[in-house]
């Protein structure tokens, strides 16, 4: 299939060229001048990064990355307020791309009052000049995408600052190594009848199930539902493995694909225990009894990092051309913008 025909009819913002060129985002990042010599991790005993959408999936996305490098507590909160075990020794993470998210403009007046240790990263906004005005750590993240096109500038942005206040080693090598991935993958998945154009051209009419693993790649699984609902236009659904063996499962035995079309895209690894790898089996045997298809997404790179944004990569891609094959604008988001214009009548 041409893909510039298909670029040239449904994508009027080229989002095509903002993918492609992915690498330039983790370009910045490792160009980025970032003092963070305020921070003492010492006194630092848990860490909350907080944010909503494209800003919180970094977060995520992070926390499977560095699983077996971070030393302390982590979690990613989407929401007006923070947890409340918040406290002088607590590290917040202010993420909000446009710098005037609403719930995180919220958290970060919370945590002013809670907090010693808060870095915000943003391009501007509100959040940068309550930062500014209160001498708060900024880091600016590249400008000029829609939060959730932003992504890689928001994740590497993370791995920079915490392996230069110490929390993990720092990713210099990984950081080279995912620029040139990023170009392979960026010419290689824009060219005709690629590898995600393909597993998009199978998912056309149908609901994606997406199924991750629990602590390895379920951030990955999560911004593929995302990616699906904003891209894509289409509900997409999210559950991951061993949970999804305790409740889930069940759901399957009356599953008619004449009555609901839908299909289960996994995400695979090699590194996966042995008995998740035996729930996958046995999970795949009883969905395909029901005449559902299983899609695999999986990467063949040597190592868990490479492999988890390889796949993440991938998924955006899909979503991207499974957007222009239901003939949507990848760019179109607007139920959003509808719901922003309603709650700011209530202000």
């Amino acid at each position: 299939m041409n893909v510039s025909e298909l670029v040239k009819e449904y994508d009027p913002e080229n989002q095509f060229s903002v993918l492609k060129n992915s690498f330039e985002q983790i370009e910045f990042v490792k160009n980025n001048i970032i003092d963070l010599s305020s921070v003492n991790i010492s006194k630092i005993s848990n860490v909350v990064i907080t944010g909503l959408g494209g800003s919180a999936i970094g977060g995520d996305l992070f926390k499977n990355f560095a699983s077996n490098d971070f030393p302390l507590p982590i979690i990613v909160n989407r929401n007006y307020s923070l947890p409340k075990f918040i406290n002088e020794s607590t590290l917040v993470i202010i993420s909000s791309y446009s710098g005037n998210t609403e719930e995180t403009i919220a958290a970060l007046e919370e945590a002013y009052k809670k907090c010693t240790y808060i870095i915000c990263l943003t391009t501007g906004g509100k959040i940068e000049q309550f930062a500014t005005e209160k001498k708060l750590n900024v880091v600016k993240l590249k400008k000029g995408y829609q939060p959730r096109f932003a992504l890689f500038s928001n994740v590497f942005t993370l791995i920079k600052v915490f392996g230069i206040i110490g929390l993990i080693p720092k990713q210099d090598e990984f950081i080279d190594s995912a620029i040139k991935l990023f170009k392979q993958r960026g010419e290689s998945l824009s060219a005709d009848d690629n590898s995600a154009l393909k597993k998009a051209e199978k998912l056309l009419g149908f609901i994606p199930f997406i199924y991750a693993v629990e602590g390895f790649n379920e951030a990955a699984g999560l911004r593929l539902k995302g990616e699906f609902n904003e891209n894509s236009k289409l509900l997409a659904y999210y559950n991951v493995f061993p949970e999804l063996n305790h409740n889930e499962i069940v759901g399957w035995e009356t599953f008619n694909p004449s009555q609901f079309n839908a299909k289960v895209i996994l995400l695979n690894d090699v590194d996966y225990q042995d008995r998740i790898k035996k729930r996958i089996d046995v999970t795949s045997e009883l969905i395909r009894k029901t005449g559902a298809e299983i899609i695999t997404i999986s990467s063949n790179l040597n190592t868990f990092k490479e492999r988890l944004f390889d796949i993440v990569y991938f998924g955006d891609w899909v979503s991207y051309y499974l957007a222009l094959l239901r003939k949507k604008d990848p760019s179109e988001i607007d139920n959003i913008y509808y719901l922003k214009d309603q709650l700011s009548k209530y202000l």
